[in-house]
């Protein structure tokens, strides 16, 4: 396997933007059509037949010994967050083309078909739903996000219109249960742990579940020079203290984290006591029970700290979405083919969501995490190394050699 030549498809795909210099690709743009049209291209160049479904995901197919047979597919996504990095998404779509090249290469058939599969819209930056071409093949596309609006107030239904695709027929890119043996995602691990451990790729176990809540906090605005703290009721400071109970209830529990990456203070004057503190929290984990846990010490805690302030609380769920475990024999499928290269395999969460999540609703599903320079993702500075392509394509295209069906779920 080439290293060198998939960072150099990587970085072809890269410079395809809305946005440029910087990378940004979202749903249904130029940019999204013309990444398409270059993998398609990559694809074709390497024997598969290829078509862009009623969703916008494009699709490359390798029949197997007999033509019709179930499919073994391989894929992740072409969109990207805004001002992303390059790695995310596109690394597993590159990596499947190129393990599908040397199989061809080398003449080889297998009993199943071989799918590459290069997902629109996982990221959601444009009309704020994510996982939309991975929904659709799952069957479990919601209708009523053909509503959403972006930025300029466009539909994605008015904007699928205008890509070409008829939004009263995305149920056409579904998938049957029995058209799909199995899917698996190469992906950058989006995280420290991999490059922690000196090791260039890793198993993910499950794609954590994920809480997200909106809580609004309502004190009284008042004069910062001349109410008395003992009688102030400070949204802001009890905010700060509902933070801080975020991150000492998601703290020693393995797979568990919690983050407040957003906060809004009213009326955000320096001289006035900020009357309300809107904040969302982000819990995820592995474990279902043990983020419910954690939800549930949170939101006693803003009870508690409300009170005690003499603050009004309100909090709203805004996602709630369980862990997607993957499937234990692909899971020692992956491990093995890691090791038969010479290499430790490690066994970790994904605390990312990813497009594997949507598949599962139909198939089994795995995925190969590749280490990426110090965790970084969604950001310019992503990065990985040549041998670290080369080594999750081999692992790739040993996975494949050996693969056997086994029951939904084992």
């Amino acid at each position: 396997m080439n290293g060198a030549r998939i960072l150099h498809r990587v970085d072809h795909l890269a410079a395809i933007s809305e946005d440029a210099p910087r990378l940004t690709r979202t749903y249904l743009t130029d940019a999204h059509r013309q990444a398409n049209e270059l993998v398609a291209a990559w694809m074709r160049e390497v024997g598969m037949a290829v078509r862009t479904d009623a969703v916008g995901n494009v699709v490359g197919r390798c029949e197997g010994r007999a033509p019709g047979l179930p499919a073994l597919m391989i894929g992740s996504h072409l969109d990207t967050v805004r001002d992303a990095g390059k790695y995310d998404g596109m690394l597993g779509v590159v990596v499947g083309i190129e393990a599908v090249a040397a199989l061809r290469a080398a003449g080889e058939r297998k009993d199943f078909a071989l799918e590459v599969i290069g997902f629109a819209n996982e990221e959601g930056a444009r009309f704020g739903v994510t996982l939309t071409g991975s929904r659709a093949i799952a069957g479990t596309f919601d209708s009523a996000q053909l509503a959403s609006r972006d930025a300029e107030s466009v539909t994605m239904a008015d904007a699928m219109r205008d890509f070409g695709l008829d939004p009263t027929k995305i149920g056409a890119a579904a998938r049957r249960r029995d058209e799909l043996l199995a899917y698996v995602e190469v992906h950058i691990e989006q995280g420290p742990v991999l490059e922690a451990h000196d090791l260039p790729l890793g198993v993910v176990t499950a794609i954590s579940g994920a809480t997200r809540l909106m809580v609004e906090l309502k004190g009284l605005a008042g004069h910062a020079g001349t109410v008395p703290m003992t009688q102030r009721q400070d949204a802001l400071a009890a905010a700060a203290e509902a933070i801080l109970a975020v991150e000492r209830h998601c703290r020693g529990t393995a797979g568990l984290v919690g983050t407040v990456g957003r906060i809004e203070v009213l009326p955000g004057a320096i001289n006035v006591i900020p009357g309300s503190a809107c904040f969302a929290i982000d819990i995820r984990a592995e474990q279902d029970a043990d983020r419910a846990a954690a939800v549930d010490r949170v939101l006693d805690a803003l009870v508690q700290i409300a009170k005690r302030r003499r603050i009004g609380a309100d909090v709203k769920r805004l996602h709630e979405a369980p862990s997607c475990r993957c499937a234990p024999s692909l899971i020692a499928a992956l491990e093995r083919a890691i090791e038969a290269g010479g290499r430790k395999s490690m066994r970790l969460p994904s605390g990312a969501g990813h497009d594997a999540m949507a598949v599962a609703a139909i198939a089994d599903v795995a995925m190969l995490f590749v280490r990426c320079k110090a965790g970084i993702s969604h950001n310019p500075a992503e990065s990985i190394t040549p041998t670290d392509a080369a080594l999750a394509a081999e692992t790739l295209l040993r996975f494949i050699r050996a693969f056997a069906p086994a029951a939904r779920g084992a």
